[in-house]
């Protein structure tokens, strides 16, 4: 699957990197309808259906696109998605897409976990702060734990960053223990 879906993913990030589409935009496309694909059994079952025609497939996915407001390379990379069979790997796609595209952009993906709900300043001094370590500019998912007390935790790749208060207990144990 990760073959599949990483020649996928390259192939379209050469699309929008060599046409200058707007990077953003179209990954919030695949997002988008990758939702909707999720959230909806009936139209993954009609796009994995082999016994449906191709043209039928793609009447639909007009449809999606054109409610959605969709542009036309993202509609042609899902009707590629539909017309060789590949639905299935949607979602590792448009992941394997993200992790593709940032790369290229010179993005660094960071994981931010926090015990409440962070003010957009405090988004953008935290973003800041981890473009000084990595270098490169920083695309940030959040979430909330509240079990970590206080702080942040920042995973960019495979380095953390444990600034949270529970990180920091632990560490005083540990240093008291031995």
């Amino acid at each position: 699957m990760a073959s599949v879906a990483g020649t996928y993913a390259r192939a379209f990030a050469d699309v929008v990197v060599d046409k200058r589409l707007d990077a953003d935009k179209a990954l919030a496309e695949l997002h988008a309808i990758s939702g909707l694909l999720g959230s909806s059994d009936d139209l993954r079952r009609v796009w994995e259906t082999p016994g449906i025609p191709a043209d039928q497939k793609r009447k639909v996915l007009d449809a999606i696109v054109a409610r959605e407001g969709s542009s036309r390379p993202v509609r042609n990379f899902v009707a590629v998605l539909i017309d060789h069979g590949r639905v299935h790997f949607f979602e590792a796609i448009v992941a394997q897409f993200e992790r593709e595209i940032n790369q290229r952009l010179g993005f660094a993906e960071a994981q931010i976990t926090s015990a409440r709900e962070l003010s957009d300043g405090e988004k953008q001094e935290l973003e800041s702060q981890v473009q000084k370590l990595t270098g490169k500019k920083v695309r940030a998912r959040y979430s909330r734990d509240e079990a970590i007390l206080g702080g942040a935790i920042v995973q960019v790749g495979s380095t953390i960053y444990d600034g949270s208060v529970r990180g920091q207990l632990e560490r005083i144990k540990e240093a008291i223990s031995a």
